[in-house]
């Protein structure tokens, strides 16, 4: 697919998939023409593919921070009373640690977890953007999840015992939702870590023929018989599990015990701070500014300029789709850093349409073009990447300790770092291909 018009197909393809994606859930269409009148509700459905036992949904939908939708404010009391002085604040980030990778996988988008040490008291907060009922989340936040598999055996008056083994929930390797393959129900499929598939096999070897209660918090949850000694280091938590308390299991049993225990002390739920009406102003700001930037690319460059702001349009429509899909959650920092990048975005056509200006006076116009694009990417380039270092030390990957590590920052980062990233594509390849295409013929 060389040729530029095969080019600009697959960029159409892009947009129109974009389009769909990008669309609300439900547009109201309303028209009223003398007697004809329509009033109707356009759907967009979101994905949802079933192919045999594979069965993929996605829902198209922003995800807000807590200062747009608001959410739910958290504050968790650790009891560090037997940790020692000299290794308090590590016990506490351990905590702040675990509770942040369990609300992750509980799927809530850009969490704000910190730590708060005042007045003697060891706290970790807990920001949990659009979660406005939490009796479920704090339930999985503040449990200790303790997982030991034990064996039964007997005492002096010859009654049945359980006797806790070595093997907890220390040896997991990975937990994770699967499916019984005669009764179809939901269960656990656990994978132990070398040295707990040692132990595991050690323990099943020993117990053929005898049941293994497995035990989550001094709670019995499952106590499947052993049939065989079972080597691999792989096994299946099974019971009379919803599809919903089989996640949960997996979600406790990946994020690990929490290293000391932890007491919910305030529980609210929060509005937006911004409040609607700031929001609508941002909004209706940002468009005004868009709206600007189109107006100055059609009066500076003309045709050119034209073209830059279909350009400019699809960079839109294609990241607010990136937006959805996977998903990216929206703060007004973020939403800054999207605004920020849509000036960017028109800067490398500005590069282009100038050198193409003074190319075109001592060359064809077909050379002009090409070596208009080929002579600014160097300065393209070299601006683009120094805004993406910007922008990686903002979000901070690797959670340094003298870097910010708060959601709002981070935010204003990726969304800042995506829009560099579509606006390279948008302006090199769109924009290039359509003047390749529409341009070129009516200069000849």
């Amino acid at each position: 697919m060389s040729s530029p018009v095969k080019k600009l197909i697959l960029i159409l393809v892009i947009v129109a998939i974009s389009l769909y994606v990008s669309f609300p859930q439900k547009i109201p269409f309303r028209a009223n023409l003398g007697s004809f009148n329509i009033d109707k509700t356009i759907t967009r459905h979101d994905l949802n593919i079933n192919l045999g036992k594979i069965h993929i949904t996605k829902k198209f939908d922003l995800v807000l921070g807590l200062d747009l939708a608001g959410g739910s404010h958290l504050v968790f009391e650790a009891d560090l009373s037997g940790i020692s002085e000299d290794k308090k604040a590590t016990a506490l980030n351990g905590v702040r640690d675990v509770i942040e990778k369990r609300v992750n996988l509980f799927g809530v988008s850009e969490p704000n977890v910190q730590t708060s040490e005042f007045g003697g008291k060891d706290r970790v907060i807990v920001e949990l953007p659009g979660v406005k009922d939490t009796k479920e989340a704090v339930a999985l936040i503040g449990k200790t999840a303790q997982l030991i598999f034990a064996q039964i055996g007997t005492n002096d008056k010859g009654e049945d015992i359980l006797g806790p083994t070595d093997l907890t929930g220390a040896d997991l390797k990975n937990a994770i939702v699967s499916f019984d393959k005669t009764s179809g129900k939901p269960s656990v499929a656990i994978e132990f870590t070398s040295e707990g598939a040692t132990k595991f096999e050690k323990l099943t070897g020993d117990n053929v023929g005898q049941a293994l209660p497995i035990l989550l918090d001094s709670q019995i949850i499952s106590a499947p018989v052993v049939k065989e000694k079972i080597s691999g280091g792989s096994a299946e938590i099974s019971g009379d599990f919803s599809l919903a308390e089989a996640k949960n299991l997996a979600i406790e049993l990946n994020a690990g015990a929490l290293p000391v225990p932890v007491s919910l002390v305030e529980q609210r739920t929060v509005g937006a701070t911004l409040g609607e009406e700031s929001v609508t102003k941002s909004i209706q700001a940002g468009l005004v500014g868009l709206l600007m930037v189109l107006l100055f690319m059609l009066l500076s460059y003309g045709r050119l300029g034209f073209f830059a702001d279909i350009a400019l349009i699809i960079f839109g429509v294609i990241t607010l789709a990136l937006y959805k899909l996977i998903p990216v959650t929206l703060t007004l920092p973020g939403i800054a850093g999207f605004l920020l990048s849509v000036g960017m975005a028109v800067d490398s056509n500005i590069l282009i349409f100038e050198r193409f200006n003074e190319e075109k006076t001592r060359r064809p116009y077909k050379d002009a073009l090409e070596v208009s694009f080929g002579r600014a990417w160097d300065s393209i380039r070299d601006a683009n990447i120094a805004t993406l270092v910007t922008a990686f030390i903002l979000a901070n990957p690797f959670d340094w300790n003298f870097l910010h590590t708060s959601g709002p920052v981070r935010g204003f980062a990726i969304t800042l770092a995506l829009g560099i990233a579509i606006s390279l594509f948008t302006g090199i390849v769109v924009t290039r291909n359509l003047l390749r295409v529409f341009i070129k013929e009516k200069t000849k």
